[in-house]
């Protein structure tokens, strides 16, 4: 701008001088006296040298400085900087590009130093679906390398023809054979990493080439470690034209190395899809295909639903028959310890019964032992003799033991005899026998 101001007053400054000589004197041309003019001239070129000598290097954006005598130099760094009259290239450390999918009346953003927008555009897929595509790139330069980047600087020679002449061609090549590899379907049933990838692979390392085949020849494609999720199977009828990744004898990608952006020292810091526009037609079979998934899983929940709660009858079922186990078992447990208790009773008390018998069994054998020994004795006593006291005194105890037996005998007090009387001696011999028995009781007992 400086410049460009200090050449118009050169050319004011000469011009009027000029003017003064061939033209009428006039107020106008009368204010332009000599020393004016010289003072016009001489701030034009000063105006002139010093923005042909200097320029101010703005930060994050490298410059290709391209001198009169032929050199060129690369400044990465801000300030005021010499070019020498020469002429400089500014080119962004990074470039954003974008594809953006706009409303009927919607306007883009400004593109900007460094910034680039244009409106999506609509590709087809490979099932003849089409779309509007947004995308994100994000283009570097490599200041790394002064040989490369001035390289590229002089090639392109401004930023805006790198980036509509090298850059944004590549991303459409980029998104064209991306979707020659992929359904519309498979996009949205998964396969939106893998566009991705594709799209990024291609900038980085350059355009596929691609080739033509039929659905039933399909073999799995893999892009580094990534296998596409698509499973063609062998023998379907549809002819449907499909595209694939070219591949060398070795299975190595075959690429378009003819136009990459490798060779002008650009780096991919980003490469994504942001959005997909699909066209009505598709829309509309996807709002169908939604509705269908939807009523698919209402069922599936319904069906599961019941299921669970069959099952949670049989559970029901199961747990009452468990319970109702569980309290028959208890109860035969009981009885069961009842059982063994009344046994463990039964034993304990059929040997206490058997120590019993033992012992009373032991008890009258030792009476009998006693028994024998005492008659052992009386026998022994009698065979050998007694003494009159002895005598005596064995009298008197079985007197005594006669009385006690007479004294519990009850007799009748009256007594009526039927019979003759022959008999009748004997009835009072009785009587007088028993009254003297009883004499000799009471006797027995007052001694």
């Amino acid at each position: 701008m400086l410049t460009i101001l200090g050449i118009s007053l050169i050319i004011i400054g000469l011009l009027s001088f000029i003017l003064k000589l061939v033209l009428k004197p006039n107020k106008l041309i009368d204010w332009f006296n000599k020393k004016r003019s010289l003072q016009i001239t001489i701030i034009g070129l000063i105006m002139s040298a010093f923005t042909g000598m200097f320029f101010y290097a703005d930060a994050g954006t490298a410059y290709a400085v391209q001198y009169v005598t032929g050199g060129d130099k690369m400044i990465t760094t801000q300030g005021v900087k010499l070019k020498w009259w020469g002429r400089i290239i500014p080119l962004s450390y990074e470039t954003s590009i974008k594809d953006i999918i706009t409303a009927p009346k919607e306007e883009l953003p400004r593109n900007g130093q460094g910034i680039y927008n244009r409106k999506a555009q609509k590709w087809e897929f490979s099932d003849a679906i089409k779309a509007e595509i947004s995308t994100s790139v994000i283009v570097g330069v490599n200041i790394n390398d002064e040989a490369v980047f001035l390289n590229m600087a002089d090639r392109n020679r401004s930023e805006a023809k790198l980036i509509y002449g090298r850059v944004l061609p590549n991303i459409d090549a980029a998104i064209k054979n991306t979707c020659k590899l992929m359904d519309a379907q498979d996009y949205i049933s998964g396969q939106a990493s893998d566009f991705d990838r594709y799209f990024r692979d291609q900038l980085e390392n350059g355009m596929y080439q691609v080739e033509l085949y039929y659905e039933s020849d399909n073999n799995n494609e893999i892009v580094g470690d990534t296998s596409t999720v698509r499973q063609i199977k062998i023998g379907k009828s549809s002819k449907q034209k499909k595209f694939r990744i070219k591949r060398d004898s070795s299975g190595e990608i075959i690429r378009d190395n003819s136009n990459t952006l490798k060779q002008y020292g650009l780096k991919i810091y980003q490469a994504q899809v942001t959005g997909i526009d699909w066209e009505e037609s598709f829309d509309k079979r996807l709002d169908l295909q939604k509705n269908e998934v939807a009523q698919t899983q209402l069922e599936k929940q319904q069906a599961e639903r019941e299921y669970y709660r069959a099952k949670k009858e049989v559970a029901k079922g199961e747990s009452e028959k468990a319970k109702e186990r569980a309290r028959l078992e208890k109860i035969q447990i009981q009885q069961t310890i009842e059982a063994e208790t009344q046994a463990k009773v039964a034993g304990f008390n059929l040997i206490k019964e058997k120590k019993q018998f033992e012992v009373e069994q032991f008890k009258a054998k030792s009476k009998k032992v006693a028994a024998d020994a005492q008659y052992y004795e009386n026998a022994k006593l009698v065979s050998a003799g007694l003494t009159p006291q002895e005598k005596a005194e064995w009298n008197y105890k079985t007197t005594v033991g006669v009385a006690q037996q007479l004294k519990d005998l009850s007799l009748p007090q009256t007594y009526i005899d039927g019979g003759t009387n022959g008999s009748n001696g004997n009835l009072l011999q009785s009587l007088i026998g028993a009254d003297l028995a009883k004499k000799m009781m009471n006797n027995g007992v007052k001694e």
